[in-house]
């Protein structure tokens, strides 16, 4: 009888972790998802961003909620200057939200604390 109880609360813990932790993953739209929320095109909204950066060059593109809004957000490099320019532009809106220079550390910052966050999501 004991052995039934111990197995019956085992389950039971492993199900309760399963509950728990699918919220996390069901909150993770797809791309294709996020995508299909835009308003506005990867596009246009490279056009705002690349106004805002004359001859810059973008290093990284992506689709993401930040904020609660659904953003476009790029690093823009420019030659002859370190770091990058933060854009993040409205997906909804085509507005521009947030610009930031970010130095070189500061980006791998971000980096590793993004692919932080994807682990955990995993």
């Amino acid at each position: 009888m004991k052995t039934t109880f111990n197995n019956t609360a085992a389950v039971l813990a492993i199900l309760a972790g399963i509950a728990l932790t699918a919220p996390a993953f069901a909150a993770q739209p797809t791309d294709a998802e996020l995508r299909a929320q835009a308003k506005v095109s990867q596009d246009e909204a490279t056009a705002t961003a690349l106004a805002k950066v004359p001859q810059g060059t973008i290093k990284s593109v992506e689709l993401e909620k930040e904020q609660g809004k659904l953003v476009w957000s790029f690093d823009i490099a420019k030659a002859g200057t370190k770091g990058v320019t933060e854009i993040m532009v409205d997906a909804l809106t085509g507005k521009i939200v947030s610009l930031k220079k970010e130095t070189d550390a500061q980006e791998a910052k971000e980096a590793q604390a993004e692919a932080k966050e994807g682990k955990a999501a995993r």
